[in-house]
């Protein structure tokens, strides 16, 4: 009688293709109240489907109410889409309404409220403080998309089809281990060939368009008031024919 021999192999999950994602349309299919019924600045999320590492995305639904975080454990770039949302930390007051985005770094401490419920879009750097609760580098502050902008770095010239644009830029927050960033940009139409995104970026565009095609040739055009996530090892191009302002926050490890 022939042997048998039982095959054990369990066929692995096809990968992904890490692309551009929208971040509107995310947050759209996660709303309505958590189903447990929490209110809760850490619990009442709903999270992106991203590799596992130091950056997460989330959809935060609250409810008419308010809260406290005792010690925010990592970086978050929040971004209000509807209602309204106050933090309040030490002396410091940020009332933000809709398309208003802030930073809460990690270590710092906070409460919230909000009068009629908020709907928040939440980018998390899971590094290192080295900030005290309520000290002056914890404190949460705006991303103002009226701050001055200094010029910046344009595209690589070996991936730019045509001219070189003029660029941009004020960074509103660092964090202790400078890996997350977040600030405003602004640039002159360009067309970038494809190239891998070393970095997590999330996008607010604020003025202007941009089409992006990934790898696996899947197009998409953003315009003002979108809201994009490139993920890291992503490649993508970029096309914009005019000229287009964004807030930004990246998380570029060393």
């Amino acid at each position: 009688m022939p042997s048998v021999t039982q095959d054990t192999r369990v066929a692995s999950a096809p990968v992904r293709t890490r692309t551009f994602i929208d971040l509107r349309r995310f947050a759209a299919e996660a709303a309505g109240s958590d189903p447990a019924g929490r209110n809760s600045w850490l619990d009442a999320r709903r999270m992106l489907d991203l590799a596992p590492g130091p950056v997460s995305v989330a959809a935060l639904s609250l409810e008419a109410g308010r809260g406290a975080v005792e010690r925010l454990p990592g970086d978050e770039f929040i971004l209000v889409l509807s209602g309204d949302l106050v933090i309040e930390a030490g002396g410091l007051r940020l009332a933000l309404g809709a398309d208003w985005s802030a930073v809460l770094p990690a270590g710092c401490s906070f409460a919230w409220r909000t009068s009629a419920g908020a709907r928040v879009l939440v980018m998390r750097h899971a590094g290192p403080t080295s900030e005290a609760p309520g000290s002056e580098g914890a404190a949460p502050r705006l991303v103002d998309p009226t701050a001055a902008r200094a010029p910046s770095n344009p595209p690589l010239a070996d991936l730019l089809v045509g001219p070189t644009p003029q660029c941009h830029s004020h960074t509103d927050y660092r964090s202790a281990d400078g890996a997350f960033s977040c600030g405003t940009w602004d640039s002159t139409p360009y067309h970038r060939r494809p190239m891998v995104f070393a970095h997590y970026e999330l996008m607010h565009l604020l003025d202007g368009a941009v089409s992006f095609e990934d790898s696996a040739g899947r197009r998409g055009t953003f315009s003002a008031g979108d809201i994009v996530l490139m993920e890291q090892g992503a490649e993508c191009s970029w096309l914009s024919t005019s000229d287009v302002a964004k807030v930004w926050a990246i998380y570029r490890p060393a």
